[in-house]
């Protein structure tokens, strides 16, 4: 799951910074999807350890009565810009000196390498399955590194367009094992309608679940 809209203002990359909760949309939000989430068989909750994701997590566990288990290798992709307003004319591309970290959009250039992010998602999903056999988990991260988590298991390239992503806030991206293996990705969106319209745009761009076969 993604987590819910941020209580940020000043429209600062916030990063993995820390101090920044959900808004109160963003509250409505977590307990959607706690709602929609109640009758599933959920028996472990993991978040990036990051306010607003535990602060997301937090309803789906109490409704479960489960303890939220705090992930490191759920976090937010580090970025060289975090702290700063990000834009041209009025953020951080207006210092020449920063032009430097957008020199190379496949790695990338300007945060956490995309295969850095696949390996430890990756992990924490693993563990995410295994302390739920039988049953299932939820775990709670950040747009980028879900994305990137998808693209890969969808045999997708990593670097991309950012205003392409299919991971809306409080959005579901499903992996559903077969023994240790993925064998289909699903995505739902409960909180669709809670969503600011202009943060919802691209996403009928992208393709939706695959499977991949038995």
């Amino acid at each position: 799951m993604r987590h819910g809209e941020v209580e940020n203002p000043e429209g600062i990359l916030y990063g993995r910074l820390p101090g920044y909760h959900l808004s109160e949309l963003g509250r409505q939000m977590a307990d959607r999807v706690a709602e929609h989430l109640a009758e599933r068989d959920i028996t472990h909750v993991a978040a990036s350890p990051l306010e607003r994701a535990q602060e997301t997590a937090a309803p789906i566990a109490k409704t479960h009565g489960l303890d939220i288990a705090s992930d490191e290798r759920l976090i937010e992709a580090g970025n060289i810009f975090q702290g700063k307003t990000f834009g041209v004319g009025d953020g951080a591309l207006r210092k020449p000196g920063n032009w430097r970290h957008l020199t190379n959009p496949f790695r990338p250039s300007w945060g956490e390498p995309y295969v850095h992010q696949v390996v430890r998602m990756m992990g924490a999903l693993e563990a995410a399955r295994d302390a739920a056999r039988g049953h299932e988990a939820v775990v709670v991260s950040h747009q980028l590194p879900i994305w990137t988590l998808r693209s890969f298991v969808e045999r997708r390239r990593l670097w991309h367009d950012p205003r392409r992503r299919q991971c809306t806030l409080a959005s579901l991206t499903r992996f559903t094992f077969l023994g240790n293996r993925i064998v289909a990705v699903g995505y739902t969106e409960p909180a669709r309608d809670l969503v600011p319209p202009h943060l919802l745009a691209g996403a009928k761009q992208v393709k939706g679940a695959k499977g991949f076969g038995a």
